[in-house]
């Protein structure tokens, strides 16, 4: 199975600095966007050192007996007590910071896909798109609990409100997913400076109207155009035969 990639981040419109991190590892399969959060240089540097952790995680423990599953879980874990050890006993002026992380692992002919907090991965298949990970977010909560309707998500007050994410807490469990890989799929990784600014929708008629190659960069472009409010990071990964 040949796999392509394209990725693009960028500050956006209103920030001074991107807190984003993403990952490329050819070699091992891994890819990966961070959303950092914490203030000053806090949400930069959790990010950075979650996907630092998770790469070499990942490497460290390849040829480990243990399931591909466990292995996501405790590199999570591992990237969880790095960001949370550093402001606690390196740099209290970072306390607090924190970051969300997801990732794809591909290990033959299977994508494992693992998640915390609400940067997004989504399946396009046969011209339609699919959220595959599931936010950890108070909007998403009050919406399975059905306390909140979705006529009411654009003006609920706490929409960026996370309530799972690596290194605010020294533990964290990520939602790990496995499926069977097919040709002719695309996975995209995204930071929510997307997903906050593009309705799935949009995001479906730019993969139907692009070239592959030109989705990454036209989503972000897409988000900029739209406020470009936060940060945002398109990691964009395509399956084929040749």
């Amino acid at each position: 199975m040949k796999i392509q990639h394209w990725a693009v981040s960028d500050k956006g419109n209103k920030r001074e600095s991107n807190q984003d991190s993403y990952l490329v590892n050819e070699s091992h399969g891994l890819y990966v966007v961070a959303d950092g959060m914490g203030g000053h240089s806090g949400g930069e540097v959790a990010s950075s050192i979650a996907v630092q952790t998770l790469e070499a995680e990942v490497k460290l423990h390849k040829a480990d007996s243990t399931s591909t599953r466990e292995k996501l879980f405790k590199a999570y874990e591992q990237a969880s007590i790095r960001i949370f050890d550093k402001a606690a006993t390196e740099s209290p002026e970072l306390t607090g910071m924190g970051t969300t992380m997801v990732s794809c692992l591909v290990d033959k002919q299977r994508i494992y896909i693992s998640n915390v907090g609400d940067s997004r991965c989504y399946l396009y298949r046969d011209q339609k798109l699919w959220q595959v990970t599931e936010d950890h977010s108070l909007m998403n909560e009050q919406i399975r609990t059905g306390l909140l309707r979705p006529d009411q998500m654009a003006n609920f007050v706490g929409k960026n409100v996370i309530t799972r994410s690596v290194g605010y807490e020294r533990l964290v469990h990520p939602d790990i997913i496995d499926r069977e890989i097919f040709a002719g799929e695309a996975y995209l990784l995204c930071s929510d400076g997307l997903t906050g600014m593009v309705p799935d929708q949009k995001i479906c008629e730019i993969f139907k109207d692009k070239p592959l190659q030109e989705v990454a960069i036209a989503l972000v472009q897409a988000a900029l155009a739209n406020g470009g409010d936060d940060n945002v990071t398109v990691l964009l990964l395509n399956f084929s035969d040749n």
